[in-house]
């Protein structure tokens, strides 16, 4: 999906290359001026005006074009850009989590990518394939473009691994739980993984990615919502029996509603393993953990594969950016090309601890260390996009609160069956179709 932060749930306005307020009214803009709502990739507010200055004034020189810089925090972001789809006040570039791509396009306030529009900022070909299949509704013109990708990958502490006796990290399911079992030892405070458990939102993404390793999916090709299929609660009973059966998880992880959290339990030894997405390494730096400490290995993956199954192991995630229309579309366009350029992409993915979503950026040496590339190779290969359809967040929601409150009830002592989940999904179902 998006990059995740911690940040106050505050609306900052950073004034960044002019010392103006945004011209973030209706009608078209100055034309040597544009409006750049980014949203908070970094830290902290601070630390995204400290990124994203230098590289607005980069632009302004090679463009003579102004920005005006207003970095939105996750959890306003989407109200505003709603907001302004309908008021006219908005900017004349946005930055968007591209899970919300297709539920935006269908506002039509945004300027669609066409061949000629795609020509103007080099091209379909300028994006890696999996970023593009994230940026609107099959078959319809998309309304954005990648910027800053993400995937999953599996962290694993080496130490803990070498004295376990376990020798490389698993490559499929079945050893991923092998190991997670041998890594477990409650009396001395050691488990094999920690989950965000008590997080919806990445509940959701692995009941979809496991779900596509059963061969499911929660929407048909005309987007009507399939969710209490056989294989989607094969999937999320695959991943409540971490906690349950294996019982190879922290006595955090279910309560642990941020990803941020399970990393303190990884850093701390807690935890041998956690599954998380590219940021997940800047945050291991913060808490102090050390490079060598540790070593990434894509998701495990079923093996052999379920009828229909596919080699999934990370949804396609990151963020988008995209111009309303009638607005300095001209101006917008430019920045757009700027932002999405090689030079650029190289300098603000590394800095954001981010993946290049072009394929010229994604084959700098900068990117080609061990590590960021099993997440690139990941993103180019083995993900998925999270359904297109105009109620993806309301999918987000449902489901990842359902599998949420699943694992609630295991805390409770209660034994989940599949039936359970099935009754789960199909409430999920009725409350996403209004009937329930």
């Amino acid at each position: 999906m998006r990059i995740r932060t911690l940040t106050a749930a505050i609306s900052v306005a950073l004034l960044a290359v002019t010392g103006l307020a945004g011209c973030g009214s209706g009608g078209r803009s100055d034309p040597n001026t544009i409006t750049y709502w980014a949203s908070n990739q970094g830290s902290s507010l601070q630390q995204d005006r400290d990124i994203l200055t230098p590289e607005l004034a980069e632009f302004t020189k090679q463009s003579g074009i102004k920005v005006n810089l207003e970095v939105i925090p996750w959890s306003d972001l989407l109200d505003r850009i709603t907001n302004a789809t309908t008021s006219g006040e908005g900017p004349d570039v946005v930055n968007i989590g591209n899970t919300w791509s297709a539920s935006l396009q269908a506002t039509g306030a945004f300027v669609e990518f066409d061949d000629a529009t795609l020509g103007k900022i080099g091209g379909k070909a300028k994006f890696l394939e999996t970023s593009l299949s994230s940026t609107g509704a099959p078959g319809k013109t998309a309304t954005s473009v990648p910027l800053y990708g993400l995937s999953y990958a599996l962290f694993y502490n080496k130490q803990a691994f070498a004295d376990a006796g376990i020798t490389s990290p698993p490559s499929n399911w079945t050893q991923f739980v092998a190991d997670a079992k041998k890594l477990t030892n409650p009396a001395a405070g050691k488990y094999g993984l920690s989950l965000a458990g008590a997080s919806y939102t990445e509940n959701v993404h692995f009941a979809f990615i496991l779900g596509k390793q059963h061969g499911g999916n929660y929407f048909d090709q005309a987007g009507n919502p399939t969710f209490a299929t056989p294989q989607n609660v094969a999937a999320i009973r695959q991943y409540l029996n971490l906690l349950a059966a294996d019982k190879v998880t922290t006595p955090g992880s279910v309560e642990n509603s941020t990803t941020p959290e399970a990393v303190t339990d990884f850093t701390a030894g807690r935890a041998a393993m956690i599954m998380g997405q590219t940021g997940v390494i800047t945050a291991i730096a913060t808490n102090g953990m050390q490079p060598s400490a540790y070593g990434v290995a894509p998701l495990p993956i079923l093996d052999p594969l379920p009828p229909g199954g596919e080699q999934i192991n990370s949804h396609v995630a990151g963020i988008n950016i995209a111009a309303f229309k009638d607005k300095n579309t001209d101006g917008a366009l430019k920045f757009i090309n700027f932002m999405t350029g090689k030079a650029e992409q190289v300098r603000i993915n590394q800095k954001y601890s981010a993946l290049p979503v072009t394929s010229d950026a994604a084959t700098d040496p900068i990117f080609q260390n061990p590590t960021t590339k099993i997440f690139l190779d990941v993103l180019k290969t083995t993900s998925a996009p999270m359904p297109m359809v105009t109620n993806e967040a309301q999918f987000e929601t449902t489901v990842g609160s359902g599998v949420s409150s699943l694992i609630a009830q295991l805390v409770g002592g209660k034994t989940i069956t599949d039936d359970d989940i099935k009754a789960t999904l199909t409430a999920a179902q009725q409350k996403l179709t209004g009937g329930g």
